[in-house]
């Protein structure tokens, strides 16, 4: 469980130089990302002035982390590279395939049982190939990572959307797909193009009921869910230093939902405290020696307008507390002004279930002030109105706030503790009644609230809070309830009102746990098997992709016309399907069952145009496959936000579609259908989405002089007869177009180490 003091300390010894380097390339003064940036330069990547949105830079990152879900197909890929043992520090989290359904203990053991197939192979492919193995029952990957492994000033990628939590601790961190993960780990650089600069400037102090939970709501309300997209969001400012440093991983962990690359805040006196708290003072004590170079320069933070893109301003001492939704995290309400939306727009204001954790907010602070308002509850005679459920992040945190009173509290409350896991963050919620699809109301401290999401009920409306407000909420049972200024009636029929909540940044005892969870990997590894049953439904080991044909695409089919929003959980959904994520062929069954067609407004059901019926899109789709012709799926606006999750980049892949064309990409789903071998392109004028026609047969043209900057043509041949032919765009350099070449990323890979 070591955190790799060595490593840390080489990387802060490269620190003066390379940012001084970086100083004179640019010729200005640096904000703290781009001195992280400029320091993680991979070999061979010469210092030069990146333009932020354009240049395609190679890193070389500190350390990979992986969460369970998506470990399965990276390691798979891996086991393909051809190397004894990964490259960097690397580490697997058995978090997200528990399910929550009646608690911690039962659920635990059941999914052990459930997925032991899965957890042996994590298990026995980490020991061989050195991999350090967090256990199931041992936390979420974000707050073990915050724990024990995010340092000021490093460089990680993981393979889950909200690997930036570890920016809480001035982390560049950023989430990935599998294959990126997969080239970290066997030694190669990783790609990405510079990102823009949004600075958020804080100042003031947050109290009352005002949490950090609350700024990254604001924060989401301004930019929307694709104001963030190829930015990295760098919170700075007096405010900023006021804040945890578990409460910056909340605004950083949420910074996903504002699509930015990652978000990060400077190394300060909460830094330190937090990392002498979680025994880690010998890093605290290097990060003490270069912490001029673990923030920005002062001349940017004085003015920032000359030296990031964008610039937003929040006075914490005025910051109310926010509630976003439902169904989008960045539809966001000041607490003074939800009861009126809810009212408004009809929203059901029965609340049935109140439930706070997942790895956005499940700190001891968190718990701690939440647990504050549960004892009020005791205390004032007040029965919880709503159903309320408590999920720790890690078992540090869990036995810590057993041992400090805090579940006990929970439990007076009515509160049913679930496993550390991410539980119904994920759609990991076997909530019964959800089947009925009954229209109804649930807010959570998670940081995503998307239709279905949760409980796999479309009509289920999901609010965003913090702890505190969520606890106030399922105290109240009324989403028209506001815990600043209205009263409740106890069960003796006295009007009472609920104090701020207070709470504890650390524990006073310190952090204490008697089983973290940890296994560290064999000082052997050759003398380890790893075991794939072929007759598994749960894993499947990969075949390489086949490589470009070297010809222009003709004939293409159009699959699908994709309407509106069409997120990864559109794409390959979770919940259910999680189980299937080690196993290509099984979870290619869930591609595009989310997505709307354009043509009918429905979901799951497509035009086959080789029978003229309709069918399910992957049965439609394996149609295809079996007669050898290729499809083309088109998407509108953002296509592919959300999770990181690389099947629904590998699925299209293995049933052999073989372009997607939207009108624009998020961020990490398109790094994904790249590493895949698929062609991801854009329209030059969005406006031709509009021209798409059910029937039609689609050319991609150009692609014999397929380069860097150059545009393709796609033509729509009408079943009419007509014809159009559009200008579509890409993003490809020239080493990702050898990717598309080659079939894969991947198949390089295994070229170069063969």
């Amino acid at each position: 469980m070591a955190f790799d003091i060595e490593m840390i300390k080489a990387v802060y010894a490269k620190f003066p130089e390379r940012i001084e380097a970086a100083r004179k390339a640019v010729g200005k003064p640096l904000t703290l990302t781009e001195k992280i940036l400029y320091a993680h330069l991979s070999q061979g990547e010469a210092t030069g002035a990146f333009e932020r949105g354009v240049s395609y830079v190679d890193f070389q990152p500190d350390r990979v982390a992986m969460q369970d879900a998506t470990a399965q197909m990276a390691l798979l890929q891996f086991m393909q590279a051809g190397r004894d043992q990964v490259a960097v520090p690397s580490t697997v989290h058995c978090d997200h395939l528990i399910q929550a359904e009646v608690g911690a203990t039962a659920d635990l053991d059941k999914a052990k049982d459930k997925n032991k197939e899965v957890y042996d192979f994590l298990s026995s492919v980490s020991n061989k190939y050195g991999l350090g193995f967090w256990k199931p029952g041992a936390g979420i990957i974000h707050q073990v990572v915050l724990e024990n492994y995010a340092f000021p000033g490093g460089m990680m990628i993981g393979t889950d959307s909200h690997t930036p939590n570890a920016g809480g601790l001035g982390m560049v961190a950023i989430g990935v797909g599998g294959a990126d993960a997969c080239d970290v780990m066997a030694g190669l650089a990783w790609e990405l193009k510079f990102p823009k600069l949004i600075g958020v400037k804080l100042t003031g102090k947050l109290s009352g009921w005002a949490s950090a939970k609350d700024v990254i709501l604001k924060v989401a309300g301004i930019l929307t869910v694709k104001g963030g997209t190829g930015a990295v969001v760098e919170y700075f400012g007096d405010g900023a230093r006021n804040l945890s440093a578990t409460g910056k991983g909340t605004i950083c962990n949420m910074g996903a939902e504002i699509g930015a690359t990652t978000s990060i805040f400077g190394y300060d006196e909460k830094s330190e405290a937090y990392l002498r708290g979680t025994d880690r003072s010998d890093v605290a004590d290097l990060a003490n020696g270069v912490k001029e170079h673990l923030t920005g320069d002062v001349e940017v933070y004085n003015n920032p307008e000359q030296y990031f893109d964008q610039v937003i301003e929040i006075n914490l001492s005025e910051l109310e507390p926010h509630i976003n939704g439902p169904f989008t995290p960045d539809l966001a309400w000041p607490i003074s002004k939800f009861a009126e939306a809810v009212k408004k727009h009809d929203w059901p204001t029965k609340l049935e279930v109140g439930l706070i954790g997942s790895c956005t907010n499940s700190s001891y602070e968190d718990i701690s002030r939440a647990a504050s308002l549960a004892q009020q509850a005791v205390d004032k005679n007040l029965k919880a109105k709503s159903e309320y459920t408590i999920t720790p992040g890690s078992e540090q945190v869990r036995f810590t706030v057993e041992r400090d009173g805090f579940l006990d509290t929970f439990g007076s409350m009515g509160g049913v503790v679930l496993a550390n896991a991410c539980g119904p963050c994920i759609g990991q919620w076997a909530r019964h009644g959800a089947e009925k699809k009954e229209k109804n109301s649930i807010i959570t401290s998670f940081n995503r609230n998307f239709a279905k999401r949760a409980d796999g009920n479309p009509n289920t409306h999901s609010f965003v809070a913090s702890p505190e407000i969520v606890t106030a909420m399922a105290i109240a049972g009324d989403l028209t309830f506001n815990p600043l200024t209205d009263t409740l009636t106890n069960e003796n029929g006295e009007q009472v009102r609920l104090d701020e909540p207070t709470g504890l940044e650390l524990p006073t005892k310190g952090f204490a746990v008697e089983d973290a969870g940890y296994q560290g990997p064999a000082e052997d590894g050759s003398r380890v098997s790893v075991i794939v049953d072929p007759q598994s439904d749960r894993l499947q080991l990969l075949e390489p992709f086949q490589p470009w044909e070297g010809t222009d695409l003709k004939g293409l089919k159009l699959l699908i016309k994709a309407k509106g929003k069409c997120t990864t959980d559109h794409i390959s959904m979770a919940g259910p399907w999680l189980r299937f994520r080690g196993h290509l062929d099984n979870i290619s069954n869930n591609m595009l069952i989310g997505a709307v067609n354009a043509y009918n407004d429905e979901t799951n059901t497509v035009k086959n145009q080789l029978t003229g019926e309709y069918g399910e899109v992957p049965t439609v789709q394996r149609h295809y496959k079996q007669h050898n012709i290729g499809t083309i799926v088109v998407g509108d606006e953002n296509y592919g936000e959300g999770s990181s999750r690389e099947h629904a980049a590998m699925e299209p892949r293995f049933l052999g579609v073989r372009a997607i064309l939207v009108k624009s990409f998020a961020r990490i789903h398109e790094t994904n259908l790249k590493k895949q071998g698929m062609l991801a392109l854009t329209f030059a004028n969005p406006a031709d989405y509009d021209l798409i026609q059910e029937d039609d047969n689609i050319d991609i043209v150009g692609l014999e002089s397929f380069a860097p900057g150059k545009s393709l043509t796609v033509v729509l041949n009408h079943a009419d007869g007509s014809k159009n032919e559009i200008e579509v765009l890409h993003t490809y350099n020239q080493g990702q177009i050898g990717w598309f070449k080659a079939g894969s990323a991947l198949n390089l890979i295994k070229e170069k180490n063969d």
